[in-house]
């Protein structure tokens, strides 16, 4: 008879790592990061009308709401244990505009909605998405001018557009445009204007992705590009140290806290920023990203939950202390129910 090697005498090895995952309720006391639904902000969309909800075909599960459905989904957040919303408008082609004067209208459909959520549920927490693209009808992100964006015209829209999402009751302006020094003037803005107490978001690293097509197609700016690039503002994906220049300059401006966008392909940087600076930091699982794990899960790649509960647990372990996510209103759901 064949017997396997002799097992030495004692205990072999000693270090048993598995010990401490035998257990489902040692798994989860050794645990090195938890997710929560504190750590979601839900990112909606709202149109204009009394149509409640209108689905994007590219963002499945996910639809356009009238301000009053925004107003009752803020409420479903809420009761879920989410503790913010950001807010992105779908503007009438009508009033898009070269100079994206709809932007700064008090107005506007983005105005109109932060203040009917606040004035039912002025505790939740609403992040305003400050950039141009919505309203701008050539599409970018800042004023074109020549065929290129005019970083300082573009700051000083940026500025009324925030000073009208905070007089509406906007929590945190977070710009998203990648304007150099928009931080900065922006702080003083809101300062001089009273909002002191209004927080800065900074999309600090906000790189050129093909993940961002299906957000576009929400918010119905993507034909208005006509096949033209962000590249000459936004982030080079092969660059990481410049991600780090982006982010010194900003808290340096004044951001009360930094943002990667995308998430899931940017974890490196998610970590390096977070080791380096430590301020809060967040990541943006943006549209492309949902819509992957979405695809893939109908077409019976995996189970949507279990993928979707790892991805966003990744963007914590990675140094995240907060994650914006379509997926946050069924995290949360399905958080409740373990």
């Amino acid at each position: 008879m064949t017997r396997g090697p002799a097992t030495p005498t004692g205990s072999y090895p000693r270090t048993r790592m598995r010990r401490n995952r035998r257990h489902d309720w040692l798994r989860r006391m050794v645990r090195e990061n938890n997710l929560t639904p504190d750590d979601f902000i839900w990112p909606i969309f709202v149109q204009e009308g009394d149509q409640a909800e209108t689905p994007i075909t590219t963002l499945p599960g996910v639809s356009r709401m009238s301000v009053a459905r925004a107003v009752e989904a803020a409420g479903e957040a809420k009761a879920l244990g989410v503790p913010s919303i950001a807010i992105f408008g779908v503007i009438d082609s009508a009033l898009k505009t070269p100079l994206a004067e709809e932007a700064w209208n008090p107005e506007n459909l983005i105005c109109r909605t932060v203040a009917a959520i606040k004035q039912v549920h002025g505790d939740m927490g609403i992040v305003c998405d400050v950039a141009l693209d919505p309203f701008n009808s050539d599409g970018h992100d800042g004023i074109v001018r020549d065929g290129q964006v005019a970083n300082d015209e573009t700051i000083e829209a940026l500025v009324r557009q925030s000073i009208v999402q905070a007089q509406a009751g906007c929590d945190i302006i977070a710009p998203s445009d990648m304007m150099d020094g928009r931080i900065g003037i922006i702080r003083d803005a809101l300062d001089d204007e009273g909002f002191e107490h209004v927080a800065i978001m900074s999309y600090a690293a906000k790189y050129a992705s093909v993940f961002y097509g299906p957000f576009r197609d929400a918010v119905d700016s993507a034909g208005f590009l006509k096949g033209a690039g962000k590249d000459t503002y936004q982030m080079d994906p092969a660059n990481t140290d410049e991600a780090l220049r982006e982010v010194a300059l900003d808290i340096d401006e004044g951001a009360d806290m930094v943002m990667v966008k995308p998430a899931l392909p940017y974890l490196d940087i998610i970590g390096r920023i977070k080791q380096r600076f430590g301020v809060p930091t967040f990541a943006y699982n943006v549209s492309g990203e949902y819509a992957m794990i979405s695809f893939a899960a109908q077409a019976g790649a995996f189970d949507r939950d279990q993928a979707m509960m790892e991805v966003l647990t990744s963007f914590k372990r990675a140094g995240a202390d907060g994650i914006l996510t379509y997926f946050a209103p069924d995290a949360a759901r399905l958080m409740a129910d373990m």
